[in-house]
């Protein structure tokens, strides 16, 4: 079996080393890149299973990378780790809504980043076997095995990390899906790791799909709305 591809942009000479030897060790390959620029270059032209991007980069910053990839059809499902030490949740939603499926800030355990890449592949590779169910009401469609939504005949662009949460609490609704839950079979976490993803990918979600379409129940996790 061949051993994922992973293209690592990273600044940081130091940081660059111990991740690509450290994921090396447990298999992948790594491509790593310096700039924004020369990482952009690499991942066009020998494009791999997912991409580990810096924020801080010289020459083209990795929200300019990220968003170049995204506008790219060849790449533009490619899964997209930003690693950063910018700690606003408006960095936060900036790098998903320009279409990053996770966001994880410095300092990071490598154990959590291993973790979320292998979630990622995980999911990605389990793509093409998903049956192809549906949701459809007055304003939404959603079609599972193509991954489209559509927003009153608008087709809506989401991540994959974003439409696997959205299809979660379709499938859980109408009951409440816990924080804890979400973690576990949407990223492949454990409840303990420390983590603020799913309330940003919820906060993205509800700004491309409306903020009346998932229901916040305090103490207890979030609940799929709709429109009627």
């Amino acid at each position: 079996m061949t051993p994922p591809n992973l293209a690592l942009v990273e600044d940081d000479p130091d940081l660059a080393t111990t991740l690509g030897l450290a994921l090396e060790r447990d298999g992948y390959t790594v491509a790593r890149f310096a700039t924004g620029r020369e990482g952009l270059e690499g991942i066009l032209d020998n494009p791999p299973d997912l991409v580990i991007l810096d924020l801080n980069l010289p020459d083209l910053d990795g929200l300019g990378v990220c968003r170049e990839l995204r506008e790219t059809p060849a790449v533009a499902d490619l899964p997209i780790i930003i690693l950063t030490a910018r700690v606003t949740e408006s960095d936060r939603v900036l790098g998903l809504d320009l279409g990053a499926d996770d966001y994880i800030t410095k300092p990071f355990s490598l154990r959590e980043l291993k973790s979320r890449i292998r979630a990622l592949l995980r999911r990605r590779s389990l793509d093409g076997g998903v049956p192809e169910d549906s949701y459809e009401d007055s304003r939404l469609s959603i079609e599972r095995g193509a991954m489209e939504v559509r927003l009153d005949g608008e087709p809506i662009r989401l991540t994959m990390r974003e439409f696997e949460l959205l299809w979660y609490l379709v499938t859980t609704r109408p009951r409440v899906a816990s924080r804890e839950s979400i973690l576990e079979r949407v990223w492949g976490l454990s409840s303990e790791v420390e983590t603020r993803t799913v309330d940003v990918h919820v906060r993205a979600l509800r700004k491309k799909l409306g903020g009346e379409i998932i229901e916040t129940v305090i103490g207890a996790g979030y609940r799929f709305r709709g429109y009627s």
